[in-house]
């Protein structure tokens, strides 16, 4: 093992900077000699002195490097050191030849001079006062810069979250720090609680603070909106906080009513639903405000229109005859009620004839010559619909422009399309519903001009949203906007299993488990091991040719991500027989594992800012665009070990470049959670079954898994758990109101 030594030098020239992590390799001059060096290094430049700790390794293809662990800057010591520094270009404006004439007519007394006299400076030809101004202030700022860096380091906090901090507060993060480090879990992107938390600690901040408890209240709000919940029970949102802080709940009262005061959480009084008796809840202000725009903009879409009934159902024949198509009488009714009504509700499971309903509305409207807009919330999902209706579909992210402004950060990533550049249609479509969350939902809405009709097209026995919000069940639940349900399996889809037991555990009757079906089977074995055994002969060597699609596209759903049959743990042995290491495929350790290239992996968070690009021959970008999203998976196409970057591949040809600091929004995707899967399609899927929590292992998690297979479903492990799960009706209800504020925005009562 190498020895840390300590070096000291100056930068001549960066060599590769990543401007997102700020990993650098640059070139030292240490005693005379050239020294790479490599690490991360935000705020300093070419030209600067530095003292640094670290070990010299040795690089497989750029050779001997010295890794530099930690560092500080030296204040240049004589005339020399300070015309290299400001002749590097780290002064904006002072270039080499400048440079030369300030050292040579101040001397040594260089840096004492452009701090303590500026106007100095413009004694130099060539520099005005105002000039002379400007780079003292740069010379300050970047002093300050490094003396922040320093202080903040103390704390343990890293150097990229340190430039974050001071980007934010600037010279204030001093009194930030010792008064309110909890304020940068609100204003910092990547600082949630628990880091504000354990710095506030290192600063001796008390545990009873009352910016800790509101910060923790705050805290306990959002971990709820990651498990799907709008708002808290206030019981339960007192309860977990203290159990987070060690706090009594009863101090915590009056901390409540001070973030309502200050317009950061909104206390409601909602029926419970079996007692009736009021109970108090608890908003983050933001997702009361969702839920009541939300419920606003659907009243104000859902106008009725004066119809001509004849007319209409001689168009319906006319439909029926030019495409050679029957619609049974709930698809009728669909196509009535979108013609009558600004918002439509279809729903029903598979092989109900949604596509079919979904075509018959999109021709009625094409034939009244108006603009049809399709989109689904995920790239898979609109895929399938273009797919299904031979009609441009959309994700509803790119339906509404996002775009991450990436040269103006102080706008960050949104929508082009909002209330102020709304959507150009008459008709917008959009499927899978159930998938969708109350932002995008609200996102959504603030596009869509009054006297656009909404057609809602989902299964709402699925699984919920990942986001926050039951959208599709709430506006059901409603009882405020026009639903047909979809119900007959029409005889084609009768002939496949996956869609008559999909329908059978749905309405929780028994499957038989013969193995006589084409499409639908099930492997009872009983130890986890045999299982992932079965599992990979099955990818490798019988489902393939089975349903003509390669090994990568046959997707493990597994109901869990912890345990013997938990995605962590198939993952990584299905990558060892699926994408076994080579010579010639470049890897990067990341956490307990590592990516590979040719790892088919996942997007886990959205991202709303990462760019994008659809390459065309020659691998020349054709279109770019910001946003990857949580689902989206692809293939690892190149890993830099040099660059820090790992290169993936999405559908439609999207190329994402990730800088190794984000390698934490990917995992592999060999195995997902059934969750994950929701409005994806697979050619096969095989579930694993051999136990799980009862809250867990529930009826529609399994109906959701069955029905993300076109072609074959192969269940493998205990028939016990099948029966169990197909029993279980436990749905983990989420804590949601958008049917209470729909009822209300009907009443007017806000």
């Amino acid at each position: 093992m190498s020895v840390e030594e300590t070096i000291e030098g100056y930068i001549d020239h960066v060599i590769f900077r990543n401007e997102e992590n700020g990993y650098t390799v640059m070139c030292l001059v240490s005693g005379g000699e050239e020294v790479t060096c490599v690490g991360n290094f935000q705020y300093i430049g070419e030209g600067e002195t530095i003292k640094a700790e670290g070990r010299f390794t040795e690089h497989p293809s750029y050779g001997a490097q010295f890794t530099i662990t930690s560092f500080e800057t030296v204040i240049p010591q004589d005339a020399a050191a300070m015309e290299r520094y400001l002749g590097s270009g780290a002064i904006k404006g002072i270039g080499a030849a400048l440079a030369a004439r300030i050292v040579r007519r101040f001397g040594d007394d260089t840096l004492r001079i452009a701090e303590e006299e500026p106007e100095r400076l413009a004694e130099i030809k060539g520099i005005s006062v105002r000039k002379a101004r400007e780079i003292a202030e740069q010379m300050e700022e970047k002093a300050d810069m490094r003396k922040a860096m320093i202080f903040l380091q103390q704390y343990g906090i890293s150097l990229s979250l340190g430039v974050k901090i001071y980007q934010q507060y600037g010279p204030q993060l001093y009194g930030v720090l010792k008064e309110n480090p909890y304020r940068m879990a609100e204003d910092i992107s990547g600082v949630g609680f628990k880091m504000a938390d354990e710095i506030a600690a290192r600063i001796g901040i008390h545990t009873d603070s009352d910016y800790r408890i509101r910060s923790g209240l705050l805290y306990i709000l959002l971990q709820g909106t990651f498990d799907g919940h709008t708002y808290l029970p206030k019981e339960v949102l007192l309860r977990r906080t203290s159990q987070l802080l060690g706090v009594e709940a009863e101090y915590m009262e009056k901390h409540v009513m001070d973030l309502a005061v200050d317009r950061k959480v909104v206390v409601k009084e909602i029926a419970d639903e079996k007692s009736e008796v009021l109970l108090p809840v608890v908003y983050a202000s933001q997702f009361y405000h969702l839920e009541l725009h939300t419920a606003q903009m659907l009243r104000e879409l859902n106008i009725k229109e004066d119809v001509d009934e004849t007319l209409l159902e001689k168009q319906l024949r006319r439909i029926e005859a030019n495409h050679d198509v029957l619609l049974d009488e709930r698809q009728r009714e669909a196509v009535k009620e979108a013609v009558r009504w600004g918002v439509l509700v279809i729903t029903g499971g598979p092989g109900t004839g949604k596509t079919t309903t979904i075509n018959a509305i999109i021709r009625y409207f094409e034939g009244e010559g108006q603009d049809i807009f399709l989109a689904a919330p995920t790239g898979r999902a609109a895929k399938r619909m273009t797919e299904a209706t031979g009609y441009e579909a959309r994700t509803i992210h790119r339906l509404l422009e996002l775009t991450g402004v990436p040269e103006d950060s102080s706008v960050g990533a949104h929508f082009e399309r909002n209330e102020e550049n709304p959507l150009d249609a008459d008709v917008i479509i959009i499927d899978e519903m159930s998938m969708v969350d109350i932002h995008l939902m609200h996102a959504l809405l603030s596009a869509v001009t009054v006297g656009t009709r909404l057609v809602l097209v989902g299964d709402v026995n699925q699984l919920p949203s990942v986001g926050p919000g039951s959208v599709l069940k709430d506006i059901i639940a409603s009882g405020n906007f026009h639903v047909v349900e979809l119900t007959k399996i029409f005889r084609q889809a009768t002939q496949s299993d996956i869609v008559v037991n999909a329908h059978k555990i749905n309405r929780g009757e028994r499957v038989l488990l013969d193995n006589k079906s084409m499409d639908f089977f099930f492997l009872k074995r009983y130890d986890a091991n045999v299982i992932i055994s079965v599992i990979i002969t099955l990818i490798q060597k019988k489902l393939p040719k089975f349903v003509d699609a390669e090994p990568l596209d046959i997707q493990v759903l597994s109901p869990m991500r912890k345990g013997l049959l938990g995605v962590e743990r198939l993952n990584q042995i299905l990558q060892q027989y699926l994408n076994p290491p080579a010579p010639e495929k470049k890897e990067r350790e990341q956490g307990q594992g590592l990516f590979r290239e040719g790892d088919k992996v996942m997007q886990i968070k959205n991202n709303y800012q990462l760019p994008w690009e659809i390459r065309g021959r020659y691998g020349i970008a054709a279109e770019r665009g910001e946003g990857v999203f949580n689902g989206d998976m692809g293939i690892v196409k190149e890993i830099n070990s040099f660059g820090e970057t790992l290169t993936v591949e999405y559908d439609e040809c999207r190329y994402v470049e990730y800088a190794f600091s984000q390698l934490d929004e990917l995992e592999l995707a060999y195995a997902v959670t059934i969750h994950k899967s929701q409005g994806s399609e697979y050619p096969a899927v095989i579930i694993p079954l051999l136990g799980g929590p009862k809250m867990l292992m529930t009826r529609n998690l399994l109906y959701t898994a069955v029905t993300r297979a076109r072609k074959c479903v192969t269940l493998v492990g205990d028939e016990r758990t099948f029966e169990e799960m197909i029993e279980n009706e436990m749905e983990q209800s989420r804590y949601t109101t958008l049917d209470l504020r729909i009822q209300e925005a009907e009443r007017g009562g806000w």
